[in-house]
């Protein structure tokens, strides 16, 4: 649709697109994230939120307006630590956020078998990128999409290696980001692949009696504090208020087999009825098969996560073990698609719930 149809107003009254919206890109000079590269993305529709191009291009703070919508971590955005890749040492540079990405070889708990040793998570949210692209709007011609495209890439002399092209897009005047990867083996042996989209979110958008939305079965992941809320005493659906069992490393997990709909799309999300505010993530089943819902209510570091996968945290051993760990072999690839969109007109909001709720 043309800027001009959209927004008839624009018509000789903006001559910069940065006047509505855009990327825009700095480098942080202070603190822990001190030499950081970054990229504030402005919808122009009420929804900002920053790329962190050293960190895997991930998302660290999203705002829609005046509410935000991720848990950030005491730290907050950090300098990319390659070397956090053993034991629980990820857990040291892990800023929270919007999206933060797993993988792309282990998503889980450390552990070490005879395929070798593999810290929390794997290494690519610490990994820099390389910008190979940014777009903006171009308002005079129409084109509202802008979109920021970058290479990371994991990689060891004699193997694994793996490249992630990630391109992170949204539309001026629409309150959504869209998010395109594809992972390639660019190795010439077959190398375990495993990737999960760490998405956290937190007050004001998650507050007490906000609904968890999704539409499937679920199982506790089986910890007793997992159990403590993942069975049928509670309703597991709705965000509690801090509670004292959560300080510290208190937390719960369950796993999610989200039901697809007729195209194959899983909607799931977060519903605040008090804002009249949700937020919807939409995924082909088919490409990402699981999904987390991590729950840590704990006092002053308060959070909840969806978290698609191709497969749940259980480490590559695990997965190996059930015969449902991926491998690549040499010069393929595979491609996952998220889109996240903000939603808070009322029809909107019930056609979601509609179309998610189980």
């Amino acid at each position: 649709m043309a800027a001009k149809k959209r927004y008839p107003d624009w018509h000789d009254k903006v001559g910069n697109h940065a006047q509505i919206g855009g990327i825009e890109t700095s480098v942080l000079d202070n603190g822990l994230g001190r030499g950081t590269r970054i990229a504030w993305i402005n919808t122009g529709a009420g929804l900002r939120y920053k790329v962190v191009i050293d960190r895997g291009l991930d998302i660290v703070d999203a705002f829609y307006n005046q509410y935000s919508l991720a848990w950030l971590s005491h730290a907050g955005v950090t300098a990319p630590r390659p070397d956090a890749n053993a034991g629980i040492e990820w857990l040291w540079p892990f800023g929270g956020g919007l999206l933060t990405t797993c993988g792309l070889t282990h998503v889980g708990g450390p552990e070490e078998d005879e395929f070798g040793q593999r810290g929390l998570h794997g290494r690519i949210s610490n990994t820099p990128a390389q910008v190979e692209s940014i777009i903006q709007p171009d308002l005079h011609a129409g084109k509202l999409e802008m979109s920021i495209t970058a290479v990371m890439k994991q990689s060891r002399v004699f193997g694994p290696n793996l490249e992630l092209r990630r391109t992170i897009s949204s539309t001026l005047g629409e309150a959504a980001i869209r998010i395109h990867d594809v992972v390639t083996n660019v190795a010439n042996t077959a190398t375990p692949h495993m990737l999960l989209y760490h998405c956290n979110y937190g007050w004001p958008l998650v507050d007490a009696g906000t609904e968890i939305v999704w539409k499937g079965s679920c199982q506790s992941r089986g910890l007793d504090m997992d159990n403590a809320i993942f069975e049928g005493k509670h309703d597991y659906r709705i965000c509690r208020k801090p509670l004292e069992s959560h300080r510290g490393t208190g937390e719960a997990c369950g796993f999610i087999d989200v039901t697809p709909d007729k195209d194959g799309m899983c909607t799931v999300g977060l519903h605040n009825k008090k804002l009249g505010l949700a937020v919807a993530t939409r995924y082909k089943k088919k490409q990402l098969p699981c999904l987390a819902n991590w729950q840590h209510w704990g006092p002053g570091e308060y959070v909840t996560g969806l978290e698609p996968g191709t497969n749940p945290p259980i480490g590559q051993g695990a997965a190996r073990a059930a015969k449902k760990l991926i491998h690549l072999e040499p010069g393929k690839s595979r491609t996952y698609q998220l889109e996240m969109s903000v939603l808070t007109a009322p029809k909107d909001i019930q056609q979601f719930l509609k179309t998610a709720r189980k």
